[in-house]
């Protein structure tokens, strides 16, 4: 078990049970290769990030909850263009490289260590934006964090998601598949439903992960069982510019790895 100071309602300091899942103990098992595979991360930093960052447009003056923030790279760039970020992560290892990198630039950048299903002492209603890159399809309890983001969020405030799109990625092995090579390969779907969940490293990882597959059904049911509207949908192609990058990159030109959200409160 493991517990974290906060302060309760009466501004006393009380201890908290940090809930662990399959995904908690994962992710904190990941460390620091996590770490360098989200610094040098190709597909990340050319391609997740950047559009990303687009589709959230100006986030001068808006308070921002970075939700699974893993190494702390979006928080600290949306603080340089005038955000209040708080950062949470429920690896304990990725805050506090988070937070030394944040001190590092001298960001002011709040960090919690909190498991996404319950955000405890995160007040009601006071983001403008909540940012969950890369995660929503990693968490054991989608339902429940979907419930987090929306106590959380102001009325009115938006959501910013982007997962792997669940028609064109999955199991490699016995769900949706790999054809061919190079720019010419092909995506070959064996079992869109299954697998629904399975052990891996991650792209040039040794670290086995737990990787899910959650169907289109699956995320536009719990988003608008929690009261989520869907504003706008995202399949991002890369630009001539990124796809000369790698071979990797320019097949983003014809197949779309990540889907992009935005929801309204």
């Amino acid at each position: 078990m493991v517990y974290y100071l906060y302060e309760d309602d009466e501004g006393g300091v009380a201890l908290k049970e940090m809930k662990q899942d399959s995904s908690t103990i994962a992710w904190n098992a990941m460390g620091d290769e996590w770490f360098e595979l989200a610094q040098t991360g190709e597909a990340r930093n050319c391609f997740i990030m950047p559009n990303m960052l687009k589709f959230m447009g100006d986030v001068k003056g808006k308070k921002i909850l970075d939700l699974g923030c893993g190494e702390g790279g979006y928080s600290r760039e949306l603080t340089k263009r005038g955000a209040e970020l708080v950062s949470i992560d429920c690896s304990e290892k990725a805050i506090e490289y988070a937070t030394k990198l944040a001190n590092d630039e001298k960001l002011q950048i709040q960090h919690f260590v909190r498991n996404s299903n319950d955000l405890f002492d995160i007040a009601s209603e006071q983001f403008d934006i909540v940012l969950c890159s890369m995660m929503l399809m990693d968490c054991e309890d989608f339902e429940g964090t979907i419930r987090e983001v929306v106590r959380v969020l102001k009325p009115g405030g938006r959501l910013f998601a982007s997962v792997l799109h669940p028609c064109f990625d999955g199991n490699h092995d016995t769900g949706i598949g790999r054809q061919g090579q190079g720019i010419e390969r092909q995506v070959v779907v064996k079992n869109y439903f299954e697998p629904r969940e399975w052990e891996a490293p991650l792209y040039q990882g040794t670290v086995p992960v737990i990787w899910r597959h959650r169907t289109f059904e699956d995320y536009v049911k719990i988003f608008v069982g929690a009261g989520l509207t869907i504003v706008d949908l995202n399949e991002p192609r890369a630009t001539d510019e990124q796809a000369k990058i790698s071979v990797a990159m320019a097949w983003l030109q014809k197949i779309p790895l990540y889907l992009y959200w935005e929801l309204k409160k």
